[in-house]
């Protein structure tokens, strides 16, 4: 019974079907924070030049 159960769980994949596609929302998560942080400075001082001349 208990070989059975072991046979079982090493067969079933949605445990780590899940996990990676947890891994994978996380990764894409982690991108695109980088990106805004990168840009969102950028377009601050961009916007801020902007303001600067019609100040």
């Amino acid at each position: 019974m208990f070989k059975q159960l072991v046979k079982k769980f090493i067969s079933t994949c949605d445990g780590a079907t899940a996990i990676e596609y947890g891994l994978i929302a996380a990764g894409i998560a982690l991108a695109i924070s980088a990106v805004v942080i990168v840009l969102g400075s950028k377009l601050g001082a961009f916007f801020d030049s902007i303001l600067q001349q019609f100040a």
